[in-house]
């Protein structure tokens, strides 16, 4: 009897955790409907499965898209980008895992995550360095130095091959942060990078790593009482209705590096390989041309909804700038380290880096 009652409870169980993941994934798939392709992918020859955790009302996310029906376009209905954003494919970390592995063809990863399998992706981290959306446009212009950079996980069989944003980062905060004093009675919320938390300490600050997920609970119970983003994501994800304020410290710029298998590219015949890197380069710049402007138009809808926007005195900015130099030393060799498939081999990337974009 006792076996029979485990039995049948355990049957319950599953049976719910099933209909568990069902909703889940029904879900999932509605809130996409409304990027469904206006195409039948089923006559597609090729097809590059590419993940994404964010949500598609990112500009630099939906660029996923852009390039999915670009693409298509432009090689007859050959390729087919199976474009998943919103995690469906799970966590940043171990979608990196399943690229390298083939059994995805690509991903637009964040900044902040691709230093996992490339280290040298990491520069365009660190703060005050690539800062407003000029220095990387300048950034990406220059092909020797953004080439190398793109190369950043060659050595791990993955290509880089552009970028997109998603904004500015600043401080989304429960009360004003006008000074570098108020900053410092602030939690924090950043994210789980080594980078973000060494540069919050050199600041002096409170930095609390936390899953994004966790955020919209800490941020009402108080555990936290500030949030290290852009605002364009706060206003999207509602962080507004808790954090009233912003300071638009502009350390930083949200960025998605469009990584893709490299095994995967080769396989591809060469015209379609070439059309396919050239897609991906025009739909990334036209992307990022309205960043600025997607951004400017949330900000004018935070405000209209009662957030104030507060800029720090430039007096401390230069502090801030002043105290993060023991980040740049920190991360300067892993930056700098080069690896056999490099052509490009510069005896201290970072700092060609640094002085070209402050010419």
């Amino acid at each position: 009897m006792m076996k029979s009652r485990t039995s049948s409870s355990l049957l319950l169980v599953l049976t719910a955790a099933v209909f568990m993941v069902i909703g889940s994934g029904l879900a999932m798939a509605s809130s996409l409907d409304k990027w469904k392709p206006n195409f039948d992918p089923g006559g597609a020859k090729y097809k590059c499965i590419v993940s994404n955790v964010s949500t598609p009302a990112l500009v630099g996310t939906h660029a996923g898209f852009e390039m999915r029906d670009e693409l298509w376009k432009r090689t007859n209905g050959q390729i087919y980008i199976d474009f998943k954003p919103l995690s469906i494919l799970g966590g940043e970390v171990e979608v990196l895992n399943m690229l390298q592995m083939g059994a995805i063809q690509g991903m637009g990863v964040s900044s902040v995550a691709s230093t996992n399998l490339g280290p040298r992706f990491g520069i365009v981290n660190l703060p005050f360095l690539v800062d407003s959306f000029e220095k990387l446009d300048k950034f990406i212009a220059n092909e020797k130095l953004f080439s190398h950079f793109l190369n950043a996980m060659d050595h791990q069989g993955i290509t880089g091959l552009d970028i997109t944003g998603y904004g500015h980062y600043g401080w989304a905060t429960t009360e004003p942060v006008r000074t570098i004093a108020d900053a410092k009675k602030i939690k924090f919320r950043t994210a789980e990078a080594a980078v973000n938390q060494l540069t919050y300490r050199n600041w002096g600050f409170n930095p609390v790593a936390m899953p994004w997920p966790d955020v919209p609970v800490a941020l009402k119970q108080g555990v936290i009482t500030g949030l290290d983003h852009t605002l364009a994501v706060c206003y999207l994800t509602k962080k507004f209705e808790v954090a009233k304020y912003f300071t638009e410290i502009n350390y930083a710029q949200g960025l998605f590096i469009w990584i893709f298998n490299k095994a995967w590219l080769a396989s591809l015949p060469d015209d379609l390989r070439q059309t396919f890197i050239e897609t991906v380069h025009d739909v990334a710049a036209e992307n990022r041309k309205k960043t600025a402007v997607w951004e400017a138009e949330n900000k004018v809808a935070a405000q209209g909804e009662g957030v104030e926007f507060i800029q720090l005195p430039d007096a401390e900015i230069d502090i801030l700038k002043e105290q993060s130099k023991p980040t740049y030393e920190k991360y300067a060799e892993e930056i700098n380290r080069l690896y056999p498939g490099d052509t490009y081999r510069p005896d201290n990337f970072l700092k060609e880096v640094q002085d070209f974009l402050s010419e």
